[in-house]
């Protein structure tokens, strides 16, 4: 794929982004199952999860890809993706790839990394039956982190940076970044109950996923790390397939080991892997582009969650603050997307020859 080629998979809005990936599997003949959204995008647009299967239908051993789990932060799976039905699946006759685009379409069109029901939807997949996780931190800092006025006043800054000084940088992380379900107009929240794109994503599942007997995953986000690095973050819940993870992938950080940017989650989406597929095997990782300095991302997302807590989303702040929040996740530079296209096809192509080799040998 040469150069115009690969820039021309990324798109400036989700609308441009579906097309594409829409025009891609059908020139490659494959069948578009879209799961629709019963509300409108931010143009006036059509929302949907749209799937596509590349290979056999029966084939027991798949590889799930998925974008837009953070909304905005999909313009980067949708490039990925787009890129690889493009290319077409390597030919193995056991062996599909299943891409779930766009998985959380209203914050993909409206700028947004929550839901329209304000659900971080990666800490979402919880058992709701169960007490809900507690995050005694989180409340501690709620007030500071979104404040009556924007920019924050320097209390609230100083109030940051005492929880900080206390905490550590990663105990603020923690606080902020873990999963909360106590306060629905707050960050990271986890909600009350399943979401619209949680229950649809398990129902794809339901249906793509039932003859599979090996699943890998790839879980594309962006908004930490370093500039154009894909850090490849273990994200199997058996920790005994991590070597096989590591033959595969090549270096993995671990969130639980304290190796990774990113930190431990409540309801992570790969909860839905093994509770819609407990006869496969799973192996899967997120792979988590860097963009800017988290002093950049970390201002853009509370801006937006202050912007929609206190009913300012119009005016000329309005359009500065989603713009903000678009270009913390998604760098509009072609450097950083040649970076995005080469890791994220290499890694797909990784997974689709791993799951070719026995499971013995790799052990």
């Amino acid at each position: 794929m040469n150069d115009n080629a690969i820039l021309e998979l990324f798109s400036p809005s989700y609308a441009t982004a579906r097309r594409k990936f829409m025009d891609a599997a059908a020139d490659r003949g494959l069948r578009i199952d879209s799961r629709v959204l019963d509300l409108p995008g931010a143009a006036g647009e059509t929302l949907a999860i749209d799937v596509v299967l590349d290979g056999p239908a029966f084939a027991s051993k798949l590889l799930v890809v998925l974008s837009g789990v953070h909304g905005v932060e999909g313009f980067c799976g949708s490039a990925i993706q787009t890129g690889m039905l493009r290319l077409g699946a390597r030919a193995h006759p056991d062996t599909a790839v299943l891409h779930v685009h766009a998985i959380n379409p209203h914050g993909f069109s409206h700028l947004r990394r929550v839901t329209q029901e304000n659900v971080d939807l990666n800490r979402n997949f919880v058992d709701f039956s169960q007490p809900l996780p507690v995050n005694a931190g989180y409340g501690e800092i709620h007030e500071w982190l979104l404040p009556p006025s924007w920019p924050p006043g320097r209390d609230a800054e100083s109030a940051l940076a005492a929880y900080r000084d206390k905490h550590g940088e990663r105990g603020l992380q923690r606080a902020i970044g873990l999963g909360q379900h106590a306060h629905p107009d707050g960050m990271f929240f986890g909600g009350r109950g399943p979401t619209w794109s949680n229950r649809t994503f398990r129902a794809i599942l339901q249906h793509y996923g039932q003859r599979a007997r090996e699943i890998a995953s790839i879980d594309i986000h962006t908004g930490l790390g370093p500039y154009g690095v894909g850090e490849r973050i273990f994200a199997s819940f058996d920790g005994g397939v991590l070597p096989r993870a590591r033959q595969w992938w090549g270096e993995l950080t671990d969130v639980h080991a304290g190796s990774s940017t990113s930190i431990p989650m409540t309801g992570p989406i790969q909860t839905a892997l093994f509770e819609e597929c407990p006869q496969a095997s799973h192996i899967g990782i997120c792979l988590e582009y860097g963009t800017w300095p988290n002093e950049r991302v970390m201002p853009a997302l509370r801006a937006d969650h202050w912007m929609h807590r206190h009913g300012a989303d119009d005016g000329v702040q309005a359009v500065q603050i989603r713009q903000a929040l678009k270009d913390a996740f998604y760098p509009d530079a072609d450097d950083w997307k040649r970076a995005v296209w080469q890791q994220g096809r290499q890694a797909c192509e990784q997974a689709v020859d791993g799951l070719q080799a026995p499971r013995a040998s790799q052990s």
